[in-house]
């Protein structure tokens, strides 16, 4: 079975009795970098990957054979943020142009539209997941 670059990566380490504070100083990252490489959340910068195999006695080959892991997360996830940023900015399109006066009756109700049918598509895509 292929490891995730972030196995890999977590098993040199701890190989060479590192801790991950220590490989982040001879990475010259912070060990929430060094953490979130091994748990699969990021990847090491392509221009870094050089040192790290340095670092873990291995090569750049060897780093990059890693299996691509992908996180488990619904379809909808980028539809979801879509729909709440649109909502969101509706309300605050609506706020500003209130406050400088340059709102319009028919455009404050197009604003107001907008961000109750994106809510209302948002809530009717998630009604399971309440």
């Amino acid at each position: 079975m292929k490891k995730t670059m972030g196995e890999i990566i977590s098993t040199l380490r701890k190989n060479k009795n590192m801790t991950q504070n220590e490989l982040a100083l001879k990475m010259n990252v912070t060990d929430k970098a060094v953490s979130k490489w091994e748990r699969n959340i990021s990847c090491p910068d392509i221009n870094s990957l050089p040192k790290l195999a340095e670092v873990l006695d291995t090569s750049v080959e060897e780093l990059l054979k890693a299996e691509i892991k992908q996180e488990n997360t619904s379809p909808n996830k980028l539809l979801n943020l879509i729909l709440i940023g649109v909502s969101l900015a509706m309300g605050i399109c609506l706020i500003v142009t209130t406050i400088l006066g340059e709102t319009k009756t028919n455009d404050a109700f197009i604003l107001i539209g907008i961000g109750i049918t994106s809510l209302a598509l948002y809530l009717l895509i998630n009604k399971d997941n309440r």
